[in-house]
């Protein structure tokens, strides 16, 4: 195996650790997009995730990137191009999100210095929950295992907010199962 392609699998092994060690979404996606930066060696990587009226994505978790950037404003689907396709479950690169028009922010993405932007839609059962980026100091063409290791952590990233979702799902059942017993105790 050679070497960056050790270095994914280092780092899937690492995202599966931890999605498997916790079921807090905050904890859990700040080590995937850690972990990406670290794999891919790149600027900086965030998680957005479609908020429930699908007009906007919110921010999950994000390494990498100034506070002053992560605070930019809001991500409004319709206002960018890129989001658009991305949640079309399409893989989207950005040569220069400086000059692209379908990237919301390129004034701010050039006082960050960004230059190229990798997205790919994070998708739970065959629906899109949100995006995965990665963001380069310099253009950048991503290569197809770039992509792939991109699309792998992806997956395991929609999994690890699914599994939250559904336990926090059973414990509220659980929580309100338990006070129905009390009550009924308590007569």
């Amino acid at each position: 195996m050679k070497g960056k392609e050790m270095d994914y699998f280092t780092a899937l092994y690492e995202v599966a650790r931890v999605i498997n060690a916790s079921l807090e979404p905050s904890h859990v996606l700040e080590e995937i997009v850690r972990c990406v930066v670290g794999a891919m060696n790149v600027k900086a990587s965030s998680i957005r995730l479609l908020d429930s009226r699908s007009k906007r994505l919110v921010l999950g978790a994000a390494h990498g990137l100034s506070d002053e950037y992560i605070r930019k404003g809001p991500i409004l689907v319709q206002e960018s191009g890129l989001d658009q396709k991305a949640l079309k479950g399409e893989t989207i690169w950005l040569r220069d999100v400086r000059t692209d028009k379908d990237f919301q922010y390129g004034a701010m993405a050039k006082a960050e210095g960004i230059r190229s932007v990798l997205v790919v839609p994070l998708i739970v059962e065959k629906k899109v929950i949100g995006v995965l980026r990665v963001y380069t100091e310099k253009i950048r063409e991503f290569q197809q295992r770039e992509i792939e290791f991109l699309h792998a952590v992806a997956n395991l990233s929609a999994i690890a907010l699914d599994n939250a979702r559904l336990h926090q799902t059973l414990q509220t059942r659980c929580d309100l199962m338990t006070a129905h017993k009390y009550r009924i105790d308590d007569n």
